[in-house]
C-alpha cells in the first residue's frame, strides 16, 4: 500500500522539448506526480530534445543503473565553425572554409572517433571540478581543461551531407549522423574533435536522443501529453525493470532470503549487467549482480 502523499513508483519516459533544462522537466514531473522524490537518468542540454528517463519514488533507485546503458542520438554537425561551447548555443570563435573537405576525409575522421576512444569532455559540461561545475567556471572566465576519459562509440554513421554557405559567405558542411555510445560520451565533443581532425573546426547544431537503454521515442511522452494524463503514462517499476534488465524469477524461499540481504546462489546467467529479480507473485523484488557464484543485492525494492 502506498503511503499517503507519495507519488507513483515508476518511470516516466519524456520526449524533452528544446529550450528547457532537464531540471525543469524534473520540476514538472514532481508537480504532476505529487512528490519531491523524482530524478532523471542522463542530462540533456537545453538545445537537445528526445528521451529523458525520469523516475518517481522507488524507481529513482533504478536511475543510476539505467544511466550506464547505451544511448542513441541523431545529430547534425557543422564543419567549418568552432564555438566556445562546441554547440550552436555558444559564440563562434573561429571560421574556416570547409569547401575542400572530402567525403573520404570525413569517413576517415569518423572512423578515428569510433570504438573505444579517449574523449576530452566539453569545458562547458556539468562535470565538477573541486565541487564546482565546469560550465560555471567557464562562465566566470576561467580557463578549464578537463582530463580525457574512456568512452565507447559503437556506431558513428553519417547519413547525409549538405554543403551550405553561411550569411557571412563561408562555405560550411552540415552532416546528419547517428551515434550509439556509452554513458558519459559527449556528442558535442565528437563534433568538435571531428572538425579539429579535418582542420576546419566543428560544432553541434542539433541533437535528439532517440534511445536510453531499452526506452525509445516509441514509449516517450511529451510534456503536454503528461499534463493531460499523467497516471496513464507512468511505467510501473516492475515493467520498467523487466524491460531494462535480464529477468530472474525466484521461489518463495529465495525471495525471502534476498529481501533480508542474504546472499544466495546466483542464477548463472553470465551477464555483467544488473539482473531484475521477481518473486513468485510477479512482484519486482531487487536488482542483483552475479559475483563469485553468489547473487549480491544492489538494491531491494520491497
Amino acid at each position: 500500500m502506498k503511503r499517503k502523499g507519495t507519488g507513483p513508483d515508476g518511470l516516466v519516459i519524456v520526449d524533452k522539448p528544446a529550450g528547457i533544462t532537464s531540471h525543469t522537466v524534473v520540476a514538472r514531473i514532481r508537480r504532476l506526480a505529487g512528490t519531491r522524490k523524482v530524478g532523471h537518468a542522463g542530462t540533456l542540454d537545453p538545445m537537445a530534445t528526445g528521451v529523458l528517463v525520469v523516475g518517481s519514488e522507488k524507481a529513482t533507485r533504478l536511475l543510476g543503473h539505467l544511466a550506464l546503458t547505451t544511448k542513441t542520438y541523431e545529430a547534425t554537425i557543422r564543419l567549418g565553425q568552432t564555438t566556445v561551447t562546441d554547440d550552436a548555443e555558444g559564440e563562434v570563435t573561429a571560421v574556416t572554409s570547409a569547401q575542400g573537405v572530402t567525403d573520404e576525409a570525413i569517413a576517415a575522421g569518423v572512423a578515428k572517433l569510433t570504438g573505444d576512444i579517449e574523449q576530452v569532455p566539453s569545458s562547458v559540461s556539468a562535470i565538477k571540478i573541486d565541487g564546482k561545475r565546469s560550465y560555471a567556471r567557464v562562465r566566470e572566465g576561467e580557463e578549464v581543461e578537463l582530463a580525457a576519459r574512456p568512452v565507447t562509440v559503437s556506431r558513428f554513421e553519417v547519413h547525409a551531407r549538405r554543403d551550405v554557405v553561411t550569411e557571412d559567405g563561408t562555405p560550411v558542411v552540415d552532416l546528419d549522423v547517428t551515434v550509439d555510445c556509452s554513458s558519459g560520451t559527449y556528442i558535442r565533443a565528437l563534433a568538435r574533435d571531428l572538425g579539429a581532425d579535418l582542420g576546419v573546426g566543428g560544432h553541434l547544431t542539433a541533437l535528439r536522443r532517440t534511445r536510453v537503454g531499452a526506452y525509445g521515442l516509441d514509449v516517450a511522452h511529451t510534456l503536454e501529453e503528461l499534463e493531460e494524463s499523467f497516471a496513464d503514462n507512468v511505467l510501473p517499476i516492475a515493467d520498467a525493470a523487466a524491460a531494462a534488465f535480464p529477468r530472474w524469477d525466484v521461489n518463495e524461499q529465495q525471495a525471502r532470503l534476498l529481501a533480508t540481504g542474504v546472499r544466495i546462489d546466483a542464477p548463472g546467467m553470465g551477464v555483467s549487467d544488473p539482473i531484475a529479480v521477481f518473486d513468485p507473485d510477479g512482484r519486482f523484488l531487487a536488482l542483483i549482480e552475479e559475483r563469485g557464484g553468489k547473487a549480491k543485492s544492489l538494491a531491494v525494492f520491497v
